[in-house]
């Protein structure tokens, strides 16, 4: 099933069924107030939202009405805990750092920001909704609590970054405000697309109406979700509701494009000796999704375009 969150003037919206052809949708009223109320007790509520789901699909779902991203904020639109990880870089384990999880961007919000000198970047990433996972848990446990699936424009400051990276204390101000697609999907939705613990589609970048890169999200991921999540459970509980991203998906030959600027700028350097790419400009969009083997968008896109704060 396709889930989303209608902006309603409260911080944490209303629950949505979305359709798998992302047409229409149905208020969850009677089932969960919210995507966190749901996770809070999945296995009671997902029979009864998969039972409103197949009624939407059928075309039979009484009070359906006409989807529309622009309503919505992010699935989630606070979460407990987002974690991003470096899911394709090779070593002995992944890296990951916690980001700022107390407020997130729908899919169509503006990135706004004060100075473009700051380094604009977008990344492109997949993320998985868990549900609790104990400490210590198995990858094998770790993959059973994976609840759902999404995708996420983790805006990078680079230049800021340089900074907070050489003070050793991490990054803070170089992340601001993290944008997720408008619906997440639950892993049955994608038949053998979600294998392995990994999400075998390619990524689509679109930078000011040029392709940037579709690499594939399952080729040269080097840590899967259940691996992941594993790790950051080593020492800690994840409760239901932890989003846990792949870092930006990156391919080894680099042939099918990149997921940010960044990566574009490393390769411009290894081929020519310097970047030659900037990085975004107010005025700039950006726009990521992913399609399905029939060329139907899985999650629906996000679409920013960045701006001045003012």
């Amino acid at each position: 099933m396709k889930l989303a969150t209608l902006r309603d003037g409260t911080r944490d919206g209303q629950l949505l069924v979305v359709a798998r052809d992302l047409k229409t949708a149905h208020v969850a009223d009677g089932i969960a107030p919210t995507l966190q109320a749901a996770l809070d007790d999945w296995a009671f509520i997902a029979p009864q939202l998969e039972s409103l789901s197949s009624l939407l699909n059928a075309g039979r779902a009484a009070r359906s009405f006409e989807f529309d991203p622009a309503t919505c904020m992010a699935p989630l639109p606070r979460a407990f805990q987002w974690v991003d990880a470096a899911a394709y870089a090779s070593q002995d384990a992944p890296a990951m750092r916690q980001g700022c999880s107390d407020d997130f961007l729908g899919s169509t919000e503006d990135i706004n920001l004060a100075h473009e000198e700051w380094g604009i970047d977008f990344e492109a990433k997949v993320a998985v909704i868990t549900g609790d996972v104990p400490v210590g848990a198995t990858p094998d446990q770790a993959l059973a609590q994976v609840r759902l699936l999404t995708l996420v424009n983790d805006v990078s400051l680079r230049n800021l970054m340089v900074g907070e990276l050489a003070s050793g204390s991490g990054l803070l101000q170089a992340k601001p405000v993290t944008a997720f697609a408008p619906v997440a999907v639950t892993p049955d939705e994608l038949g053998d697309s979600w294998r392995q613990a990994k999400l075998h589609l390619p990524l689509r970048s679109t930078w000011n109406g040029a392709l940037a890169g579709q690499p594939h999200a399952g080729d040269d991921m080097v840590f899967n979700f259940a691996q992941l999540i594993a790790h950051l459970c080593r020492t800690r509980n994840a409760r239901a509701g932890t989003i846990v991203g792949s870092g930006a998906v990156v391919n080894k030959d680099g042939k099918r494009g990149v997921s940010c600027i960044a990566e574009k700028r490393r390769l411009e350097t290894i081929s020519g000796g310097e970047p030659v790419t900037g990085y975004m400009r107010f005025g700039d969009m950006i726009r990521i999704e992913m399609l399905d083997k029939a060329g139907k968008s899985v999650f629906g896109a996000i679409e920013q375009t960045v701006k001045w704060r003012g």
